[in-house]
This record gives C-alpha cells, sequence and structure tokens, in this order.
C-alpha cells in the first residue's frame, strides 16, 4: 500500500453519496484509499464507481474465499495509517460502541489497532437520541474521534445537526493526522504507569490505588500516532497496549532501573503514582501477631524521584511531562511540582476523597512555565488524545523554530 494510506468505510448513509467526491480529493493528496462497503451503503452509491475511483476493488463480503482466506478484516489495519468511518450512520455506531462485528466493516473496527476517526450524518432526532449520544460517548472513550455532524437542511427536509462534515473538512482532519503520525515516526516514548509496591514482608507491601489507566492510554494513544513506545509500568490487572513494550515492574527501585535502561527516549510521560517511602530492612519472613509479641515498628527511608531523574538526566528525553495528584491547592502545588522536578509540563488532578483512581473519567490542570490550562472532565483515552496531539503540537513548533534558525 502507499506511503499514506487509508481505510475508509462507508456505511448506510445519503450522505454516502459525498465519498466519491472524498475519495478523489484524497487521491489528489497521494494518499491511498481502499474502502469497505456496507450492504445499505451499496443502495446509495455504486461500488463499481468507488472501486475506479480508489483503484482498488471494494470489500463488502467478511465470508468471501479471499478475504477469508486473506484476513484483510485484520490486514486493513495492520497496513494502513488511519481508519475513517464517512458516512457513520446511527446503526454502525451502535454496533461500534457494543463491540458487534456482523459483516466485514464492523469485524475490521473491531480488529482496528489504527487512529479511528468517525464522521456521522443522520437524521437530528437520530443524532441527538439519547441512544446514540451514549454510543458516541462510548466510542469516543475506546478511542475515536468524532468530526460532529453539520446543522443545516438534512436529506429527509428537517433542519438541524446530522449533516455529515463536507468532504474538504474531513481531508484536513485526514491530513493532520497521517502528518502527525509521520512526525511522530522513529520517536521513542517512555510512559510509567500504575502504582509501584514497596514491601514490607514477603505477604505485606505499602502502595496506593493508582489503576494505571491514563498511563496505559498514553501508550496506546502515543503507538497508534506512530510513535516507538515503551510503557513501565506498576502492578495492575491491565493488559498491554497493542503495539507498545510493556515491561512490569514491583518497586520504585525497579521502575526507576526500567526507565533508565530505556532511555534515551524523545519523550518521557510519568503518570505512575510512585510511592515516596520504603521500608528501611525488609522483613525476610512473614511478621506474625503473637500474645507477647509488640506492634511491629517500620523505619521508612525515601525512595529515588522517578521523574527528577529522568527530568536531570545526561540522557534527558527533549520533553519530560509529570503528574500530580493532589488533594489541596491544585495549580500552586502543580507550579511548586514543576519547579522543583525540573520538568517541562505537569498534568494536575484532584483526588481528594479518592475521586480519580479506578475511575473512567480524568480533570486535568495542565501547567507549564508560561501557562495554565483547565481542561474539562472527560475519559482517560480522551485526555491521552488530548495530551497526544498537545505533544504533537510542541514538536511541529520546535520544528519549525529550527527550520527558520537553519535559514538564517
Amino acid at each position: 500500500m502507499g506511503a499514506k494510506s487509508i481505510v475508509l468505510i462507508i456505511s448506510g448513509s445519503i450522505a454516502a453519496i459525498k465519498t466519491p467526491d472524498l475519495i478523489r480529493k484524497l487521491r489528489a493528496k497521494d494518499i491511498d484509499v481502499r474502502v469497505i462497503m456496507t450492504e445499505s451503503a451499496q443502495k446509495f452509491v455504486s461500488r463499481a464507481e468507488i472501486e475506479k475511483l480508489s483503484g482498488h476493488p471494494v470489500s463488502t463480503d467478511l465470508f468471501a474465499a479471499d478475504e477469508m482466506r486473506d484476513m484483510w478484516h485484520i490486514r486493513f489495519s495492520r497496513e494502513t495509517d488511519l481508519i475513517v468511518v464517512a458516512p457513520a450512520s446511527a446503526n454502525i455506531i451502535a454496533k461500534m460502541a457494543q463491540g458487534i462485528a456482523d459483516d466485514m466493516a464492523t469485524a475490521t473496527l473491531l480488529a482496528n489497532n489504527q487512529k479511528l476517526i468517525i464522521a456521522p450524518a443522520m437524521n437530528t432526532y437520530m443524532w441527538v437520541h439519547p441512544a446514540t449520544q451514549r454510543n458516541v460517548a462510548q466510542i469516543i472513550s475506546d478511542g475515536a474521534e468524532i468530526i460532529e455532524p453539520r446543522e443545516g437542511l438534512l436529506a429527509c427536509g428537517e433542519v438541524g445537526a446530522g449533516r455529515m462534515a463536507e468532504p474538504d473538512d474531513i481531508v484536513q482532519v485526514i491530513e493532520q493526522h497521517l502528518d502527525a503520525k509521520q512526525l511522530l515516526a522513529g520517536k521513542h516514548v517512555l510512559v510509567t504507569a500504575g502504582p509501584t509496591y514497596e514491601a514490607i514482608d514477603p505477604v505485606r507491601f505499602i502502595g496506593n490505588r493508582s489503576s494505571g489507566k491514563q498511563g496505559y492510554a498514553i501508550a496506546a494513544a502515543f503507538a497508534r500516532a506512530g510513535a516507538t513506545v515503551t510503557l513501565v509500568s506498576g502492578p495492575t490487572a491491565l493488559a498491554a497496549p497493542m503495539g507498545v513494550k510493556l515491561v512490569r515492574v514491583d518497586s520504585a527501585a525497579q521502575m526507576l532501573a526500567a526507565c533508565e535502561k530505556a532511555l534515551p527516549a524523545d519523550i518521557a510521560v510519568c503518570t505512575a503514582a510512585v510511592a515516596d517511602w520504603r521500608v528501611k530492612k525488609l522483613a525476610t519472613q512473614k511478621i506474625k501477631k503473637t500474645a507477647k509479641s509488640k506492634m511491629p515498628k517500620l523505619e521508612l527511608v525515601e525512595n529515588p524521584d522517578i521523574l527528577y531523574r529522568l527530568s536531570n538526566a545526561k540522557k534527558r528525553p527533549k520533553l519530560v511531562v509529570g503528574f500530580a495528584a493532589e488533594t489541596e491547592n491544585l495549580a500552586k502545588n502543580a507550579q511548586a511540582k514543576l519547579k522543583k522536578k525540573g520538568c517541562d509540563w505537569i498534568l494536575a488532578n484532584n483526588v481528594s476523597g479518592g475521586k480519580i483512581f479506578g475511575e473512567e473519567e480524568n480533570k486535568i490542570l495542565f501547567v507549564t512555565s508560561k501557562e495554565t490550562e483547565q481542561w474539562q472532565a472527560m475519559g482517560k483515552n480522551e485526555v491521552a488524545q488530548k495530551l497526544v496531539q498537545k505533544i504533537i503540537r510542541h514538536c511541529k513548533e520546535l520544528q519549525a523554530t529550527k527550520q527558520s534558525k537553519s535559514k538564517r
């Protein structure tokens, strides 16, 4: 397939009549387009026309001999850079939200390991219906990006939100993602996640409530964006994100050693909730409680500060991002941590009352030496996408500055 290639999934909406124009515009940008059409999509646009415009056979039947033999529902995302669903009907959005894979399109979507862009198109009342909005929220949480439908006169004669975005707008979004993927290609990103467990004896440990979900979401988002990702994780119940090298550790000392071994890296994102303290003398046997025993005294010593060490390492990543879990004075403590650790950015959140840990949403205060920005509450996958896009913009700005200096 081409240097830049996408899979375009056309589902059953009247907006499918715009897809020939979309394909023409993509091909004019030297973007290779492989097309999957649902059965209902073929009621609106000719398969033969799409094949002529894309230059490839259109996939329609999951159980066709060549599709089954070559496993194209898996190969599509492995051999292309992006999957786009345009138009995305209420039906296919519902199937995506529920993980249904009953045809070529939905099986490909479920097997997908690439960035996913969705351009919905439907009647206004279908779009605003609570069921559709729940489904949209779910697929956003799962990592998809939505190109919001436009308002205007619909094919049904009603007026409101539901029109698929224009082909030019969709092409612009696709180009942005493909450019970002090229920008991160060859970049090594180090991510830390989860808690650390500091052993007291062979049975007990000092730990915390971190689930690791935010760090795993960030690692997955970087991998989808084309980066080479090393994820150093404390104990969690999470599976390794697709395309990510996972290094599992228990203690802070082990996490530091794994991070230092992973250097050099271009970017480091430290989301792990690392224990500040560990027991000075580890008991080799379980500490037992007896009728005559006194309450054991635990002497603690300070753990290595991983964020500080990475921020001040000889092989320091060009961008170091830390997370701060605070229970009070969020902005003040985040600014203090930024200065103390020597990192570039801090993403702070309020965890008072046990909030955030293990939950699906996060509310971030983004802090740098130059700005403070409050992000609205959003799913952890959305936070990951927002952070990755912010880092991509940062990399572009650095690249532009470097090119400008070289021309002087």
